[in-house]
């Protein structure tokens, strides 16, 4: 316990630190006509991600070394694209090459089954970059988090699959990052970035891996399921408006919440938690232990999730039309 309060209070004090330099450099975002904002703020905090997972790593003995280079890589040159903008082909090229490092730690880099690695290689990636799309409220990524790794948490009580410790120190860093962040609109004393939202996507999905290949069952996805509803049920509904992809938008259904029905960026985050804890407490409590019952769990919640989104959007997206038209006034 001690060591814990000992890793809040550096990570506290290390985000502190970064405000002075973030507002020295004018490491800033500023709002414009598609942002859920109206005020500028620091943007970058989410690098405390990152930093937490190197303290516990100093704290723990560097357990994890190739995931530790591999987060370090991805959320390094996601801080330098947060400043800097680069290239989407140098961003997909640092995260495929990040990956391919935390496939290495958890030992499944075989390339016997190339097309194995491939695909998953694909899905971690893709995943990493859905879980960066929906960062675009106050409170919505660290709080969506903590409701995964809480949960995880309790899965992994006696460090069946990953070391407990370092689920534990993640979930202090988001506590230190919603210190912060988790506030109104118009309140928030800093934005993650993509430094924070890659970071702590790259670190879920690393955890989520270990339970996956130690119980050969992908179904444990389902710790992200909101998210990948939203995410990519958006990316679909982009792809038929033949939008660009890379565009910034404001088509997700929480930004509708917050932007065209004014609900509060505090109240549209906690809506996206306790969803995702009911679900994946169901799935921990209530689903019977065996593959079938895991599959039909999962593919349940995603019909329900799915249709809820899309009568939602049929009732709702014409707000977000007459603002684009606005927009074009």
């Amino acid at each position: 316990m001690i060591t814990y309060i000992i890793i809040f209070i550096l990570l506290f004090i290390a985000e502190l630190v970064y405000f002075h330099i973030a507002d020295k450099c004018s490491i800033i975002d500023k709002p414009n006509g598609r942002s859920s904002h109206s005020t500028v703020v620091l943007r970058g905090g989410g690098i405390i991600f990152l930093i937490g997972i190197w303290v516990w790593s100093l704290f723990f003995e560097f357990q994890y070394p190739w995931f530790l280079v591999g987060l370090t890589l991805v959320a390094g040159v996601s801080f330098v694209d947060d400043i800097h903008s680069l290239p989407d082909s140098v961003r997909l090229v640092i995260q495929f090459v990040a990956t391919a490092m935390t496939f290495y730690q958890l030992g499944i880099l075989h390339w016997s089954m190339w097309w194995i690695i491939l695909l998953a290689l694909i899905i971690y990636v893709g995943a990493t970059n859905v879980i960066n799309f929906m960062d675009g409220i106050n409170g919505i990524t660290a709080g969506y988090s903590l409701t995964v790794l809480v949960p995880l948490a309790l899965v992994n009580m006696n460090g069946a699959f990953v070391e407990q410790s370092l689920i534990i120190s993640t979930i202090l860093a988001l506590l230190v990052f919603c210190i912060f962040n988790f506030r109104p609109k118009g309140k928030a004393k800093c934005f993650a970035g993509d430094v924070g939202s890659i970071g702590i996507a790259f670190i879920m999905l690393f955890l989520l891996g270990n339970v996956i290949i130690k119980t050969t069952d992908i179904t444990w996805l389902i710790f992200l399921l909101v998210y990948g509803v939203d995410g990519c049920l958006t990316i679909a509904h982009r792809i038929m408006l033949h939008e660009d992809l890379g565009e910034a938008h404001r088509k997700h259904a929480y930004q509708i919440m917050a932007n065209e029905l004014k609900i509060g960026h505090v109240k549209v985050a906690l809506l996206y938690m306790v969803i995702q804890l009911i679900i994946s407490l169901g799935f921990i409590y209530f689903c019977s232990n065996t593959m079938l019952a895991h599959w039909l769990y999962l593919i349940g919640v995603f019909a329900v999730l799915a249709i809820a989104y899309i009568l939602f959007m049929k009732k709702y997206y014409h707000l977000h039309e007459e603002y684009l038209a606005l927009l074009k006034k």
